[in-house]
């Protein structure tokens, strides 16, 4: 696969990662490197990208509705009291990924989050303080260039580790700062490497 933005038929220029591939595609242009400040969105996302270790991204991706159905659309505070019961149930549910260490990190990592929340102003601005609130926007050409980790993602990595968080290793840290947009590692010829840009918008400024 090339590892420069290629033109598409529809006479959009995308990242090449995506591929021809219609419903990753659209998780491309309308979701991945989009700014996410909603707290429980988050959560999500690091959750999902936990999953993915060792897999494709485009698994998950297919498997995220089941995942949301098995994981009560990801409600910190449902997981976070899963009983023996429910992580057994989990196990046996086919549409996800049925790693234990992965579900029980699931809800380790639910209880952390609540901590978050509990102590100070939220779970988006605990993260998003890491890149004072903004993207940090790249200038890559091609995919080659773009880093696995980065220094950055690794202070995050420790930090949430730190508070108790499971499957955060600088790796997935770094394609969780990717996907919800705290960097813009769209290529600089793929449109949506400057329509993220525009998109970016304080979360302050979110609606309620």
């Amino acid at each position: 696969m090339s590892r420069s933005a290629r033109l598409h038929e529809d006479g959009l220029t995308r990242c090449p990662w995506p591929g021809e591939d219609p419903f990753y595609m659209t998780y491309h242009d309308t979701e991945w490197g989009v700014p996410e400040y909603d707290d429980r969105a988050l959560y999500e996302k690091l959750i999902l990208d936990g999953f993915q270790a060792g897999l494709s991204w485009i698994t998950i991706l297919r498997k995220r509705e089941n995942f949301r159905k098995a994981f009560d659309d990801f409600q910190p505070e449902k997981i976070a009291r899963y009983n023996a019961k429910k992580l057994h149930a989990l196990m046996n549910d086919v549409g996800i990924v049925r790693n234990r260490a992965k579900i029980e990190g699931t809800v380790a990592s639910a209880k952390s989050y609540l901590k978050i929340m509990e102590d100070g102003p939220g779970f988006s601005k605990y993260l998003w303080d890491f890149v004072d609130g903004k993207p940090k926007v790249n200038q890559f050409k091609t995919t080659a260039s773009v880093p696995a980790s980065t220094p950055l993602s690794i202070k995050i990595s420790k930090e949430l580790a730190g508070r108790g968080f499971k499957f955060v290793g600088p790796t997935i840290v770094y394609a969780f700062m990717q996907a919800t947009g705290m960097v813009n590692d769209h290529l600089v010829n793929c449109f949506c490497h400057e329509a993220c840009t525009k998109n970016h918008r304080s979360p302050r400024l979110k609606a309620k």
